[in-house]
């Protein structure tokens, strides 16, 4: 299990329902795309950090590991703001105004980042998928994604296993060891992935399967109070950006 599914599994806000979640957390990613990168995607960025280290009690040190890799795709796409090319100064050359746009777009991009990892540090997956279909979204779109979830796991510890056994073998002392290492783990995983979805599909078969995967989800409810405490913490956000920009001109 990766790092961020056992942090939902574990967390706080794990028996609540996924609409509470959903309003909190993809509303902070909504509003850090639509008000203004200062103060607006800033104060969105801080919300999230205080809720997800506060209320929903997530570690310090997952959030971090998580986040930093949506941070650098982050930085990379800020970053191209900052020259142009062409022009009569030369072929590449600072862009005016470059600096601004970056900071605003890292600010915008960093803010709702934060807001989806919210929402998928409190709510395991096998607890959202099933209820898509209560959303409009069809049965075996759902039953796909499902599978797949569950199976990239089991393909994840297989590769590890792999990895594993070459070490010890000594396949990865050389550079051409390493390579004929690595085209064996791609060619063995392939195999084993295809393998235990073929005895998946003779399980399911056995099993009377009708085109539709029936699996046992949580009891949950949705929160009126939280749902309003969500909204009105939104609207306090957009609030305090609108009044903080207006001091600020």
């Amino acid at each position: 299990m990766l790092p961020i599914d056992a942090a939902a599994h574990s967390s706080r806000w794990r028996h609540r329902h996924p609409v509470d979640k959903a309003v909190l957390g993809l509303g902070l990613t909504v509003l850090a795309i639509s008000l203004p990168p200062w103060p607006g995607a800033a104060l969105v960025l801080v919300t999230a950090l205080v809720v997800m280290l506060g209320p929903a009690a997530v570690p310090g040190r997952r959030l971090w590991r998580a986040y930093r890799v949506p941070l650098g795709f982050c930085v990379t796409g800020a970053l191209p703001l900052l020259l142009q090319v062409g022009g009569p100064d030369g072929f590449v050359t600072l862009a005016a105004g470059g600096p601004t746009r970056a900071g605003e777009l890292l600010l915008r991009t960093s803010a709702a980042s934060l807001g989806v990892l919210l929402f998928a540090f409190t709510t395991p997956m096998s607890d959202l998928l099933p209820r898509l279909v209560n959303a409009g979204v069809p049965a075996p779109v759902v039953d796909v994604a499902l599978v797949t979830y569950r199976m990239s796991f089991l393909l994840l510890d297989s590769v590890r296993r792999i990895r594993e056994a070459q070490a010890a073998r000594l396949g990865h002392t050389t550079r051409a060891a390493t390579w004929r290492s690595l085209a064996g783990l791609g060619a063995t995983a392939f195999i084993r992935a295809f393998d235990r979805a073929t005895r998946l599909q003779a399980g399911l078969a056995g099993r009377g399967y009708d085109g539709t995967l029936r699996v046992l989800v949580p009891e949950a409810r949705v929160s009126a109070r939280f749902t309003l405490a969500a909204g009105a913490l939104l609207a306090a956000v957009a609030a305090l950006t609108f009044v903080l920009e207006r001091a600020l001109r």
